[in-house]
């Protein structure tokens, strides 16, 4: 943390996607820069009704975004007209709100508000959390000030833009912090063997269709020692639990868990996507895991955040044509007869994780944010502008904010 408080000119926007990888980076940064005494506004998609919660304190605007995906003119008319329209409607929300710096942590969400900040020439950044430059940081990155970055190569960087990069690490949450470099004990030979089983923020239905029936296939001394705890959307939690009764296993179950980051720190090995976040936590804790990349990713972003633990001994990979009942049962019986292999990946994931990256990124968000104090006729070392609002949730955009 920067050694003076800062009063900067104006709150910093967070810019994030309605999803967990891209909202939980955000919410981290959020989290410091509210420490440091700053004032945080965030700005994505209607989805962020889910998260809200995630950034108590912070104004909240939703406004609309499209991704330009799909065959023939009028879906692609129709995504630029809605991007056009969030464009417009962010730029009115800035000019009541008077941003400092505007942060993109990725998602077609973030077009937007990052538009509308190089329209308005507000200080603006993104962070890439993953190995693989996501195609919304691609498409602003001529023209942003800075790229902060989990990695020193992102691919699809283009080497014009090599002099913005700044290595962060990805910022992890407050309670993912309370369980940073947890004591890992790899399971004994009678004890109780707790495995993890989740899908992201969203779920994954591969992992409720092969987890269950590939534990099912495990040694029953195994399974009588086995504590599970398995993410699962709502539609496959009855046909989970029916699996794993019928296998004689312990199965905590549920379709979302607020306190994830516990649940790893518990787990002596988890078993997940490779998204950006995942890693990153999984890292900063220090656990073994068995990744699955999801396979139809553009980019096959996850692969390559998968690729980097498996390449330093902290995890295994499957991909998810190869993730079968019978190749993740072989596996397991495997792995829990090495305690040995598991502690050691435990010990090359903690390596992996940088628990000081929300730090480096809240440094680089006021370094952004005081080239903004110097062009402001008449403002002193400790003026500011006055606070940005109230922390509502606020919709309707169009109509409170018009041009």
């Amino acid at each position: 943390m920067s050694a003076v408080r800062l009063s900067l000119p104006g709150p910093v926007v967070i810019a994030a996607g309605g999803t967990g990888g891209h909202l939980f980076p955000g919410q981290a940064l959020a989290q410091e820069l509210q420490r440091r005494g700053h004032e945080v506004a965030l700005v994505t998609d209607e989805r962020v009704q889910r998260f809200d919660h995630l950034f108590p304190g912070a104004d909240i605007f939703a406004v609309p975004a499209a991704t330009i995906t799909g065959p023939g003119l009028a879906p692609m008319l129709g995504a630029f007209w809605k991007i056009g329209s969030g464009t417009l409607q962010t730029m009115a929300i800035y000019n009541r709100i008077r941003p400092s710096v505007v942060i993109g942590f990725g998602g077609y969400p973030t077009l937007p508000p990052m538009l509308a900040a190089i329209f308005k020439r507000i200080p603006a950044c993104v962070h890439e959390q993953n190995a693989v430059l996501g195609r919304a940081n691609r498409a602003v990155m001529r023209f942003i000030d800075a790229l902060a970055s989990t990695f020193d190569a992102p691919k699809y960087l283009k080497e014009r833009d090599r002099h913005k990069i700044t290595v962060t690490g990805n910022p992890v949450r407050d309670a993912v912090m309370a369980h940073a470099a947890a004591s890992y004990k790899a399971p004994g030979a009678e004890g109780p063997v707790k495995l993890l089983v989740f899908g992201g923020s969203q779920g994954a239905r591969v992992m409720s269709d092969i987890v269950p029936a590939a534990v099912a296939l495990l040694p029953e001394d195994l399974r009588a020692r086995l504590n599970v705890v398995q993410q699962a959307r709502d539609e496959d939690l009855e046909r989970v639990r029916g699996v794993y009764e019928k296998a004689g296993v312990k199965a905590s179950l549920s379709s979302f868990f607020d306190d994830m980051p516990a649940r790893i720190a518990e787990a002596h090995l988890v078993i997940g996507r490779s998204g950006a976040s995942t890693v990153s936590e999984l890292a900063v804790i220090g656990r073994p895991s068995i990744l699955v990349p999801l396979p139809h990713a553009i980019d096959q972003d996850q692969k390559a955040n998968a690729e980097v633990l498996v390449k330093a001994g902290a995890a295994w990979m499957i991909e998810q044509p190869h993730f079968k009942p019978e190749a993740l049962a072989a596996e397991l019986t495997e792995l829990f007869a090495r305690p040995d292999e598991l502690e050691s990946a435990a010990r090359q994931a903690l390596a992996q994780g940088k628990p000081d990256a929300v730090t480096r990124l809240a440094d680089l968000v006021e370094q952004l944010a005081m080239k903004k104090r110097q062009t402001l006729p008449g403002k002193g070392a400790g003026d500011a502008l006055p606070p940005s609002g109230t922390g509502r949730l606020q919709m309707n955009v169009s109509k409170e904010y018009a041009l």
